[in-house]
């Protein structure tokens, strides 16, 4: 059996080494049009920052790696040009050669990624306007500060890779503007939540323009729809990425609703011999079952490893994802699972919330504030998501609320949970507990909670 696949980061590379695991007979090829393969794009910003020494540390996979260890033929400097599913091939090119070739395939497995999405800003083309989605940005960036030493610089953006930009900027000396355009910060965050992260982001002297719309990038650094100038020698464009499709659209396989490629539970597409996986695909909501587009490193590998077990004769099925998340700036970690408040609402669920406020660990061993927002359905009594902002501990509680969504406990359970206890760790009666214990009482007990927006409509 011939396997092809096309694009060789996360999901690509985590296909095909599983495809070898269970069939050592196979011929596997990859075919990449970039010149790193199976790299670690998250750790882009702290290369940048200077906490990664060397951009090899993200980068520890050759094609020879690939060759020695599985046997796996990868490709770099060749793009994929068309899929020919009539006749089961592809047509590549060879970067370095110009030379254009077929090759045909039993199965195919496209892993092509999402790429940056570009704004309509003018000038964003200028040499000192960045994207990171890869790492030649990211040496790209270094090569520019490392030249031109700027002091400013502005982040337009304030998702995961806009605020770790960000911090690593400033650890290099950099003055840092944060420009987004919607009016709160951060995509995964409800309003009220946004505005805590906010508060904290202020008392560390960080500038924040909301409601500010990029229209011109420029040498002295953008301006904006209002006419103003926001200063910046560089410039990050941090605004989010989009699922590459073209190839596959062209090839007449269907995409989803939100635009990227639609799969099924095996990962398999509408062609029984075309799989794909990673940052191209759209998966689904584990809560509501509906297809969403989540672009994430674990979803990639975890979406690769079932596409090369499915594609040699296995039936792993994928059961959707919960969009967590989590990201540091500073020493405040952010943490996110399942559906916003927002979200909740829209999709029609009757909610409880609760805000809880709770130190990481006792104050005698310098514990801080956590704040947990908990969204739960009335209806069922069953937590549809959580938003976590706080210090150390984030994302241990953040992992057993996913734990919870994942495996349907009611927030009377959570009381049950026999945590790990000790001062340096936790309180005796964890956060979590406690919001299961505010939850429980507000659905069972008659205890209604008050939200912020009731509180001031009392005033």
């Amino acid at each position: 059996m011939k396997i092809i696949v096309i694009g060789a980061v996360a999901g690509g590379t985590s296909a095909a080494a599983k495809a070898r695991r269970n069939d050592d007979s196979a011929e596997i090829v990859i075919y990449e049009k970039d010149q790193d393969i199976s790299y670690s794009g998250c750790g882009l910003p702290y290369f940048i920052g200077g906490k990664v020494a060397s951009i090899m540390e993200l980068t520890p996979r050759t094609p020879e790696f690939f060759k020695t260890k599985y046997n796996i033929d990868v490709h770099i400097h060749h793009e994929v040009l068309k899929i020919n599913i009539c006749d089961k091939n592809v047509i590549i090119k060879n970067l370095e050669t110009g030379a254009i070739f077929e090759d045909r395939y039993d199965k195919l497995i496209i892993s092509t990624g999402a790429q940056a999405f570009v704004p309509p800003i003018k000038g964003i083309e200028l040499e000192n306007v960045f994207f990171l989605r890869n790492v030649q940005d990211a040496l790209k960036i270094k090569t520019f500060m490392n030249n031109h030493k700027p002091q400013t610089a502005v982040v337009v953006g304030t998702g995961f890779i806009g605020f770790e930009v960000m911090e690593n900027l400033l650890a290099c000396g950099i003055q840092v503007t944060l420009v987004e355009r919607a009016g709160k910060l951060t995509p995964n965050l409800d309003a009220d939540m946004s505005q805590y992260l906010e508060k904290l982001l202020k008392q560390k002297a960080i500038p924040i323009l909301k409601n500010a719309n990029v229209v011109e990038a420029t040498a002295q650094g953008v301006i904006l729809e209002d006419g103003s100038l926001v200063p910046g020698e560089m410039i990050i464009v941090a605004t989010g990425v989009k699922p590459n499709v073209s190839l596959a659209r062209e090839a007449g396989l269907l995409l989803g609703v939100t635009g990227a490629l639609r799969v099924d539970e095996r990962m398999m597409t509408i062609d029984t011999d075309i799989y794909a996986c990673g940052d191209c695909i759209e998966t689904w909501s584990s809560v509501t079952k509906k297809p969403h587009y989540r672009p994430l490193g674990s979803t990639a590998n975890k979406t690769g490893r079932i596409c090369g077990e499915n594609i040699t004769g296995g039936n792993v099925i994928y059961p959707g994802n919960l969009s967590t998340g989590i990201f540091k700036v500073f020493d405040i970690s952010i943490g996110s699972t399942g559906l916003s408040e927002a979200e909740a609402l829209k999709e029609g669920y009757d909610v409880e919330i609760v805000h809880n406020i709770k130190p990481d660990k006792p104050g005698y061993y310098g514990g801080r504030e956590m704040l947990i927002k908990a969204i739960a359905d009335r209806a069922t009594q069953k937590l549809l998501g959580v938003q976590i902002i706080g210090y150390e501990g984030v994302d241990k509680r953040l992992d057993v609320f996913v734990t919870l969504i994942t495996y349907g406990a009611t927030v009377a359970e959570f009381f049950d949970l026999d945590l790990g206890y000790a001062p340096p760790f936790s309180t005796t009666k964890d956060p979590i507990h406690y919001t299961g214990m505010i939850l429980d009482n507000a659905l069972n007990n008659g205890r209604k909670l008050i939200t912020p927006a009731d509180l001031k409509k009392t005033k």
